[in-house]
């Protein structure tokens, strides 16, 4: 796997005196490879911390007892779902101690097989929250993460990351669209029970790339730039994932173009901080 990623502080954040709030992580499992980003809320105290205890324990768990490529489509999907909520408890327990505080109470039945059936819910545990209402008021974030085991690519995510399949006849697929609610955390209340998890078979894989948000001007398109209708939605950028695809793999993975086109003109129209972490299959 050719494995890289960046992340820059947007410029509103650098005007504001205000560090980077995303994070990223990737595990290369030889023949598999796991990503991990996270968006910090901007407006919640101490949320870059949040975000790098997100992606951590995202890869950290994403990277146990992957299934094998011979496995099943149900195999696959009852794993992903299943680490899925378990991540979110992964991070309420880190959280948790970071802050000195019980992160939650179990709850919420799944009634999935092969996963836990009870789950935590946070509530008046952490500082800055009314009892069963609203975020935690610090350490929020947000995470998507993906584990690419070609022909298979299994997505986690909760928040408005989005992630693009890339395939080997120079096409790219916007699987994991932005969401058009507003952003959930992991520490929102429910938050195991909203997570998206959901898992793709493509024989013709080529690589996976994950984004934050604030990417979204920079790597996606407005779907009448395609002389397509508004209700066919964003569509990933052709000429910024597969010249990203090329260029990583002409430089076997020097991320340092990726970090500059993110710090370019185009890049600074939101202001956000932008974060792509990407994993691309080797031997073409």
């Amino acid at each position: 796997m050719i494995v890289a990623g960046a992340a820059v502080q947007g410029t509103a954040h650098l005007a504001a005196g205000q560090g980077c709030q995303d994070a990223f992580k990737a595990v290369d499992l030889g023949n598999a490879a796991v990503l991990a980003v996270s968006d910090g809320a901007g407006s919640r105290d101490r949320s870059a911390l949040g975000a790098h205890i997100a992606v951590d324990a995202a890869c950290r768990l994403l990277a146990e007892d992957v299934p094998g490529a011979e496995e099943t489509p149900e195999a696959w999907t009852r794993w992903t779902a299943g680490r899925g909520r378990r991540v979110v408890e992964e991070y309420l327990r880190a959280v948790s101690g970071v802050l000195g505080t019980e992160t939650g109470v179990p709850g919420a039945e799944t009634g999935l097989p092969g996963t836990e059936t009870r789950l935590l819910s946070t509530e008046t545990r952490l500082p800055g929250t009314e009892t069963g209402a609203g975020d935690p008021g610090a350490l929020a974030a947000t995470l998507t993460a993906a584990v690419v085991a070609p022909p298979w690519a299994a997505f986690v995510s909760l928040g408005d990351g989005f992630g693009t399949l890339l395939t080997r006849d120079d096409r790219c697929h916007l699987v994991l669209p932005p969401p058009a609610a507003p952003a959930a955390f992991l520490s929102s209340p429910g938050a195991a029970l909203r997570v998206r998890t959901f898992v793709v078979w493509e024989p013709e894989l080529d690589g996976v790339v994950l984004a934050t948000d604030g990417c979204a001007a920079l790597t996606l398109d407005h779907p009448d730039s395609r002389q397509l209708p508004p209700e066919c939605g964003p569509l990933p950028s052709e000429r910024f994932f597969l010249g990203l695809a090329a260029t990583l793999r002409e430089n076997h993975g020097d991320a340092e173009p990726l970090r500059r086109g993110l710090s370019g003109p185009d890049a600074a129209r939101t202001g956000d901080d932008l974060t792509v972490l990407c994993a691309l299959v080797e031997g073409r």
